[in-house]
């Protein structure tokens, strides 16, 4: 533990974790190493709306929400109050539970693609199902991939073929380790934004391409023609198009990005905000495609778990007026234009991209520069109670209030930032060491 640091209870817990929990956590993001070590918080006791507590006793405006999970907000009352309903009737799993189809039937009335669907556990589980329902629905085994989409063997296969394959969209260094080596030559990337990529990716492997997953948005945006693109060229193949829609759905629009882009996949995969924060991840697609899943061996008992799907149809319900997407929007649009501002004001160089309910805060400095710099930022914003970015998640409980402090905390941590650069001392600022960026240094 270093000799003078702000969170003393989350290293305490940290040092704990290593001697019971592999890897030390179950997500890769909440690593210690990756973070402002001795500055950012670890662990949380308390969540609540838009902001937490950690066990250090330090409270924040939180604008990672689970990573994006929670959209409604922390603790949302409708959801919390599905949960313990449900809870106290059971977990629904020894037959099959009523909620199904509810959760199901309103899946189907908020998603254009969906006709029919499968429920999981989470994101990375999803594409998991949907690329094996898509390789049993065409008879063919190899994948087109944009986007990250997850850590299951179908996707880290990538590497097997070319150790930078995965580079673009998860990590520098992601060794396949645990992954069969006959998986090698099965899934290939192409380049977001660009259809001359997919074209050549699907004539030279003409034939063999089951699907085409790709993230339809995510911190950049589609070019104009470019989903209709993708679903042309798939196809012309003969290849499913499925959209990973485990960060914009429900978020960019109610029905998800191919409602905002008026574009639909054959297929589409969601999680995280489904069930604001409870586990849950759902496998959608048209008809013909998803009565596949009836001959292909898919199954847990606990996917259709009840309380899951309780939190599902509550928080379905509170999004099907649009007044969420529309709240996250205008907090998110506030957001931006006030985050420009700062940056402009300090000099930092630095802009927003993406879309107002998730924007990303980009740095415009050099490969040297960017860990040092993002750790100053962590740094900067943990000491003053924010808790987020460079990509930021809102929800429906950020206030007036937390855009007015958010931005005040930004705008003090641009001018270090900016200092710092000007400097070119950016390591005379750093109270903690340079975060660790890829994964080979991790493990």
């Amino acid at each position: 533990m270093p000799a003078e640091t702000r969170v003393p209870q989350s290293l305490n817990l940290y040092d704990k974790a290593k001697q019971r929990i592999a890897g030390r956590t179950h997500l890769f993001g909440r690593r210690a190493e990756l973070q402002a070590y001795g500055f950012s918080p670890l662990y949380s006791d308390r969540q609540s709306g838009g902001h937490f507590g950690d066990v250090d006793g330090h409270d924040y405006i939180d604008y990672n929400m689970g990573t994006g999970a929670v959209l409604l907000g922390h603790a949302y009352p409708s959801v919390v109050r599905a949960v313990q309903e449900q809870a106290a009737h059971g977990t629904g799993l020894s037959v099959n539970h009523p909620l199904e189809i509810e959760a199901a039937e309103l899946m189907a009335s908020i998603v254009p693609c969906c006709e029919m669907m499968r429920f999981c556990k989470g994101g990375g589980e999803a594409n998991a199902i949907a690329v094996r329902i898509a390789r049993a629905a065409t008879r063919r085994e190899k994948v087109l991939f944009c986007g990250y989409h997850g850590w299951h063997d179908w996707y880290l296969a990538a590497n097997l073929e070319s150790p930078t394959n995965l580079e673009r969209y998860l990590l520098p260094g992601i060794e396949p380790l645990g992954v069969a080596d006959r998986l090698r030559g099965s899934a290939f990337p192409f380049v977001y934004n660009d259809l001359a990529s997919l074209k050549t990716a699907l004539e030279t492997h003409s034939g063999e391409v089951a699907c085409v997953i790709l993230e339809p948005a995510r911190s950049f945006l589609p070019a104009p023609g470019f989903l209709e693109g993708v679903l042309d060229l798939a196809h012309q193949h003969g290849a499913i198009v499925i959209f990973d829609e485990v960060v914009t759905g429900f978020r960019v629009a109610v029905g998800g990005a191919q409602q905002h882009y008026n574009v639909k996949p054959d297929m589409a995969t969601f999680a995280k905000a489904i069930s604001n924060g409870f586990a849950l991840g759902a496998i959608c697609g048209r008809r013909e495609i998803m009565e596949v899943a009836l001959d292909s061996f898919i199954s847990s008992v606990y996917w259709a778990e009840a309380t899951g799907l309780a939190a599902c149809r509550a928080a379905l319900g509170e999004y099907q007026n649009g007044s969420v997407c529309r709240q996250v929007w205008h907090y998110g649009g506030s957001f931006i234009e006030g985050v420009r501002k700062a940056i402009n004001e300090s000099g930092l160089p630095a802009e927003t991209v993406g879309l107002p309910p998730y924007p990303t805060l980009v740095f415009r400095i050099s490969p040297e520069q960017a860990a040092p710099l993002s750790t100053l930022y962590m740094q900067e914003t943990a000491r003053r109670g924010l808790f987020g970015g460079p990509g930021f998640y809102f929800c429906y409980q950020h206030t007036e209030e937390d855009l007015i402090s958010s931005l005040s905390i930004l705008t003090e941590t641009f001018d270090i930032l900016s200092r710092a650069l000007r400097e070119g001392a950016i390591e005379k600022y750093l109270e903690s060491p340079v975060r660790q960026q890829g994964f080979r240094r991790l493990v």
